[in-house]
């Protein structure tokens, strides 16, 4: 029996929740459909020796009073019942470098963030001036990421200046170079990649850092529990394979299990790439078509997950940012099989009752879709299960050793302290959170192109819309904001402003 609904999203990645949670509080008939066991897409976690993992969210900005992220989790009805840690605000990063003896700190708040530089940097007072006002006056440039949902226009300029020549322009100081860009594992940042990108993800861990206690899973919990209330439909185990048609518009969806989902409207939270795969590109022109696969993915990653044995391994209250030299923050993705890991970046879990030692690590770096290529033909999630070998096995045993021996050279003792260790490759993360290729953050934005990889949440086909990472921003932060760029199509941009100004300030 078919089941009908004013607005069906394909994927339930925190963009699908989000659009599903606001279209249901005005009022929508909203259904969810996640082909995995878990929602949440990046927001999932597992759990390996009673221990939890997180997937994708490691921190959070922007959490404190009156800043975005803040506002928009205020309006999605999750805000209060979210159980978070504030990182170090003397530093909450920490950039460090294989040959450079000194470790380099951001911290919480601009205030601070300079004071800090400044006193690392006591010659680069006015480049640190410059980097600050900087970044901010591009955020500013983006309205929706000021909760401003009015049309106000961007300079266009800001899309084309690359963060290497705006840095190249305030100072000839390389290392300082390297520590303001140095949390560049945030965007996956390169020599091309456009200030505007550096700018939107770092700005809201300055304004505040957090972590969250026992896993990013609990937003999306919360958000399905919030659509649900609303009467709202959240499915799992419902993978999309097939698009209905009626004339030029989309009928309805079909799942493997054979079930048929009718709506007004559809909303696609998977990777752009995969959605025209699924329509075998019905409803697009050959340009459009063209233009969306040519894009090139942004590389993928390789991480281990580390249980500590009990009372062994300091607990740090800070993410770690690691290159072998400052030249490898803008070419780490360029690494070689003999010196890989160029870079990488470790962050710590929190639980609730947090003492002095720390229960897990999470180490990522960067590893290309071709080194996993030999096995994309099989597919391994909780669902289902494909075995990929011995070979498989072999290959990420090695590379996890080539990536503790460099952990190794920063903490010492850490082997000693290990329970056990597991690993996620590309296809983990293609599998798991069904982006193309397994990549981190959608799509590559370049400077030099900048409007390239711009998708519109419309589509060419009338009721059907795309949301999540892929889009416009990644990101905790640019995937939410997304969510409701998608929605303000089909509710209209000034009817949902009004609905969001409205909630926040009955609450503030």
């Amino acid at each position: 029996m078919n089941k009908t609904y004013d607005v069906v999203i394909i994927g339930s990645g925190l963009g699908g929740l989000v659009s599903a949670n606001i279209l249901a509080q005005h009022g929508y008939k909203v259904c969810v459909l996640e082909k995995n066991n878990q929602f949440g897409g990046s927001l999932q976690t597992f759990v390996r020796d009673k221990t939890i993992f997180d997937t994708g969210v490691h921190y959070l900005g922007a959490l404190d009073v009156g800043q975005n992220l803040n506002g928009y989790f205020t309006y999605l009805g999750i805000m209060k019942d979210l159980k978070l840690h504030q990182l170090d605000k003397d530093k909450y990063d920490v950039i460090t470098f294989d040959n450079v003896e000194q470790e380099f700190f951001h911290g919480q708040g601009y205030d601070q963030f300079k004071t800090i530089l400044k006193k690392q940097f006591p010659l680069e007072e006015e480049a640190i001036e410059a980097y600050c006002t900087k970044m901010q006056e591009v955020c500013m440039q983006f309205p929706l990421y000021n909760l401003n949902f009015n049309n106000t226009g961007y300079d266009k300029e800001i899309f084309g200046l690359k963060l290497t020549d705006f840095l190249n322009s305030i100072t000839k100081n390389d290392l300082l170079k390297a520590v303001l860009s140095g949390s560049n594992f945030l965007y996956a940042g390169n020599e091309n990649t456009p200030f505007y990108v550096h700018a939107l993800s770092v700005n809201s861990y300055i304004n505040s850092a957090y972590r969250c206690i026992n896993g990013g899973s609990q937003i999306s919990k919360l958000l399905v529990k919030k659509i649900r209330n609303l009467g709202g439909d959240v499915l799992k185990h419902q993978e999309v394979i097939k698009f209905h048609f009626n004339k030029k518009t989309v009928h309805s969806v079909e799942t493997k299990k054979g079930q048929v989902f009718v709506a007004k409207q559809f909303i696609s939270n998977i990777d752009p790439k995969l959605t025209l795969k699924l329509l075998a590109n019905k409803g697009f022109n050959k340009a459009y078509t063209n233009r969306i696969n040519s894009l090139k993915n942004v590389v993928s990653g390789f991480s281990i997950y580390i249980v500590f044995k009990p009372n062994t391994f300091k607990y740090l209250n800070y993410n770690y940012y690691h290159f072998q030299n400052p030249e490898s923050v803008w070419n780490a993705q360029n690494y070689n099989i003999e010196n890989w890991p160029v870079s990488y970046m470790l962050s710590f879990g929190v639980k609730k009752e947090q003492d002095k030692w720390a229960e897990s690590l999470t180490a990522m770096t960067y590893m290309h879709y071709d080194e996993v290529k030999i096995w994309e033909n099989t597919f391994n999630t909780v669902a289902e299960t494909n075995d990929r070998g011995d070979a498989y096995e072999i290959f990420k045993k090695t590379k996890t050793e080539l990536f503790l021996n460099e952990i190794e050279k920063k903490f010492p003792n850490i082997r000693a302290c290990i329970q056990s260790v597991h690993t996620s490759t590309p296809l983990s993360y293609r599998d798991y959170i069904g982006n193309s290729e397994g990549a981190m953050y959608g799509y590559v934005k370049n400077a030099e192109r900048p409007f390239e990889s711009f998708i519109s949440p419309k589509t060419q086909i009338e009721n059907l819309f795309f949301t999540g990472q892929s889009l416009n921003m990644h990101g905790i932060l640019g995937v939410t904001i997304g969510g409701f760029l998608t929605c303000a199509q089909i509710i209209g941009k000034e009817i949902l402003g009004k609905s969001v100004l409205k909630v926040l300030d009955a609450k503030h």
